[in-house]
């Protein structure tokens, strides 16, 4: 027996949302069928209050129908909240799960790594309340149209069957015609959307050195290929909304010349009447056809989106609840780890292991390009190791869930990037600030005075990215980020190459004071003012570990090598260090 196929989590999402959706449907129906209302009227004045002249029938029948009119409209109202319940349900369900998964493919640089899928959720959103699932409910009531004209006669049936032939017919060829280049289009809006934001997100290097011509040029391109393409796309689908307009006009007029036809030859059931009435009937029958061709690129947005979405979930799958595991002591265990670039098949780092117990100090040294800003990455977790494992209290970090173990971490990449948000915030990682843990990891670094005179003091908003402070500030804030709470293990990555001197030994400071509480510290450096506190040093070249051991052996074995005969194969001080560690 076969297995079933795993439904994937946008579809369990959107069946989720089922009851609301056969909600919709029934009041939509009914809505639809009063549409009838005025065909009805019609017939009974006809019939009734022509040939009997009794305006009292007449006034009720203008009340009943007046009555049918509200009721259509409420129900219709009614039709678009449950939609709109049921579109705030689906984005509930998944907005959270897509936003992480956006965020792990970001760091594993995979497709989807963007905020174009917040877009996509959107656009699903939205699709749910607009004029397509309003169409599709009045299929329903349009096959009940369909057999009162059967009923009126076979002929007019069948000529609104071939009609409708020719609607789908054309609906077919305008999802041709326009879905490629409104597929490319959608592609070239989020690559010119993209364009534009990596050149705000360099303003200065811009409008320093006068690239923004030469850039507005470039996105002026992406823009224009964008905005021939939806044209391209806009007059191939208007051309087949106006012919099917066209085809539900024409179907009118045709329906009841028709019905004349049989009307004179005996063969249309309900009198004379009915030829009109089947008339409209028909056009009802085809309406749901013209509204979806008329709203066709919602249809390809939709479904783009669906696929982005579908793809993004399943390259990021959502990561099994494991066992809790009690917070770490800061015992870290490095297993002969080899490591890629997510996406790339160069290895950066192959060969390393070595261990640090709870409290001890790790200074990594080594030149440009020689791993450590990855073998931070593996510390922490957000990259994955393709050979050996990080250990944390003998935990495998990465899979580690890092709701449970962020908090006793504390991490500070070479680009400091702040939130947007108070200072408070920042410093507590948007959690609920603890404001004595807040001010503890503050002046543990040094920034309390600062603080203290900005306009609103932990309260102050930092805006977009913290321009509002210097390099060392941001940098100095991210340290207090990095050691809030006092965490189990702290990586640091090049932590003091925008501090000055005061800034330098605050952080010196900071560490031995830490470490004396029992904080696990891996600090990547250039300054001698780390390995001051260091218990031991790791140096790194081209990706391979060099030297591990005692900091004090380890800067022996260094100087020893700059002495040596320049045909040993040793890593010269100066490459790996500034020349102030060589005197230390």
């Amino acid at each position: 027996m076969k297995a079933q196929a795993k439904v994937s989590e946008l579809r369990q999402a959107l069946m989720a949302t089922a009851p609301k959706g056969w909600l919709a449907l029934l009041f939509g129906g009914v809505a639809s069928l009063l549409m009838l209302a005025p065909s009805v009227y019609m017939l009974e004045v006809y019939d009734r209050v022509v040939n009997s002249r009794d305006h009292v029938t007449l006034v009720m029948l203008t009340v009943l129908v007046l009555g049918a009119f509200i009721t259509m409209q409420v129900l219709e109202w009614v039709r678009s909240e449950v939609l709109r319940e049921g579109a705030e349900q689906f984005d509930r369900t998944l907005s959270n799960r897509v936003f992480g998964a956006m965020f792990t493919a970001r760091i594993r640089q995979q497709a989807g790594g963007t905020t174009q899928v917040m877009q996509d959720l959107r656009t699903l959103r939205e699709f749910f309340y607009s004029g397509v699932p309003a169409a599709l409910v009045d299929i329903p009531a349009a096959f009940v149209f369909l057999l009162v004209v059967f009923w009126a006669s076979p002929v007019l049936g069948w000529v609104t069957v071939m009609v409708g032939l020719l609607q789908a017919l054309l609906a077919r060829m305008n999802e041709r015609r326009t879905q490629p280049p409104l597929k490319r289009a959608n592609d070239m809006a989020a690559a010119s959307r993209q364009y534009a934001e990596a050149a705000m997100t360099n303003a200065e290097v811009v409008e320093s050195m006068g690239m923004l011509g030469a850039l507005r040029q470039q996105w002026l391109k992406r823009q224009q290929a964008f905005l021939d393409l939806q044209a391209q796309a806009s007059d191939a689908a208007g051309r087949y909304q106006s012919m099917s307009k066209m085809v539900q006009l024409v179907m009118g007029s045709l329906l009841l010349g028709l019905g004349a036809y049989l009307l004179l030859r005996g063969e249309l059931n309900g009198g004379s009447g009915m030829m009109i009435v089947a008339s409209i009937l028909g056009g009802r029958v085809l309406a749901p056809i013209t509204a979806l061709i008329g709203q066709w690129r919602l249809v390809v947005n939709f479904r783009d989106a669906w696929g982005r979405l579908e793809r993004l979930l399943q390259d990021v799958p959502l990561d099994p609840r494991g066992m809790p595991l009690p917070p770490p002591k800061g015992q870290l265990t490095v297993e002969g780890v080899i490591a890629m670039s997510p996406g790339r098949q160069q290895t950066l780092l192959r060969g390393v292991q070595f261990q640090l117990a709870p409290g001890e100090v790790l200074a990594v040294v080594g030149p440009s390009a020689s791993g450590k800003t990855t073998l931070a990455r593996l510390l922490v977790g957000v990259w994955p190791s393709m050979g050996g494992k990080v250990r944390l209290d003998g935990a495998d970090v990465y899979t580690w869930s890092k709701d449970e173990l962020g908090p006793y971490v504390g991490y500070l990449p070479q680009g400091v990037e702040l939130i947007d948000g108070t200072v408070a915030e920042n410093i507590a990682r948007f959690a609920q600030p603890d404001m004595e843990r807040v001010r503890q990891a503050v002046k543990s670094v040094g920034l309390d005075e600062l603080i203290e005179a900005l306009p609103n003091g932990y309260d102050t908003l930092l805006g977009r990215s913290g321009h509002m402070l210097s390099g060392g500030q941001r940098q100095r804030l991210g340290l207090a980020r990095a050691l809030y709470g006092q965490p189990s293990l702290v990586v640091l990555d090049e932590p003091n190459s925008s501090l000055d001197e005061a800034g330098d030994a605050a952080l010196a400071l900071a560490i031995a004071q830490l470490k004396v509480m029992g904080t696990t510290f891996v600090v990547i450096t250039h300054r001698t003012s780390v390995l001051k506190v260091a218990d031991k040093m790791l140096v790194l070249k081209d990706g391979q570990q060099q030297h591990f051991g005692a900091t004090a052996d380890v800067m022996n074995a260094l100087r020893n090598a700059q002495a040596a005969p320049t045909s040993v194969a040793m890593p010269a001080a100066p490459s790996l260090i500034s020349p102030q560690v060589k005197n230390t």
